[in-house]
């Protein structure tokens, strides 16, 4: 990973409690002080792949080795992150949880409940592409991770005003490389097919590298691949 990216969003922030609203996350999202009683700060943040992993999945077709294993080895290491800030806080007197390190955290119908992405976006990371991924300030090509803590920290301000910002296409209707880098052309103008990119990396993905998956060719050879390309 490169060097990361990390926002602050309060847990009161109105933005938790419409996440519950269907066509964002839906109302299976689990708010942060029902994760956490007393919780008062959500610490979102960013970990962005290097361009050395980047460029061995600029290939059309299946990702390459290095990438699937950036994406499945990777996500260990963002789970040591995510401990690590827990102990940290513990060492200044708060208490912390990492939702999806929690045994409450689960995924129904391709649904969690708690989203990393738009933890990310209220915490002032980011906003979505028409590939529904987070397009920061170092791009989308990366992990997500959060925290919920107790420990009150000033938030971060969010400099966009709205959900898609950052996105040339959904803005501009201009770019669309997503589009054309998509292998099952899950996307589309209407936005990204979730069921038939699952089942193309079920079905070409997970049957050559299981246990390990990915893709992201979306993400890849893109304008917002590693910055934000509204700037």
């Amino acid at each position: 990973y490169d060097m990361p990216l990390m926002g602050i969003a309060s847990a009161d922030d109105p933005f938790f409690q419409k996440f519950r609203e269907l066509g964002i996350v839906g109302p299976d999202f689990v708010l942060p002080q029902e994760w956490l009683p007393g919780a008062k700060s959500v610490i979102s943040y960013f970990l962005p792949f290097t361009k050395e992993v980047c460029d061995t999945n600029r290939a059309p077709g299946l990702p390459s080795e290095e990438w699937v294993s950036a994406r499945i080895d990777g996500e260990v290491f963002n789970n040591e992150v995510r401990s690590f800030l827990i102990e940290m806080l513990k060492q200044m007197s708060a208490y912390a949880v990492a939702p999806c390190l929690d045994p409450r955290f689960k995924v129904v119908n391709r649904i969690s409940n708690w989203s990393e992405r738009h933890v990310a976006y209220a915490a002032g990371l980011g906003t979505f592409g028409l590939h529904r991924a987070l397009i920061t300030e170092k791009g989308t090509a990366g992990r997500l991770g959060s925290v919920v803590t107790t420990l009150e920290l000033t938030p971060t301000k969010r400099i966009y005003k709205s959900y898609d910002e950052y996105c040339l296409y959904l803005t501009q209707g201009k770019c669309g490389a997503c589009m054309r880098r998509c292998p099952p052309l899950a996307i589309t103008d209407k936005g990204k097919d979730n069921k038939i990119c699952e089942e193309y990396i079920g079905r070409e993905i997970l049957s050559r590298f299981a246990p390990r998956y990915g893709c992201a060719k979306c993400s890849i050879s893109v304008p917002c691949e590693s910055k934000n390309p509204a700037v």
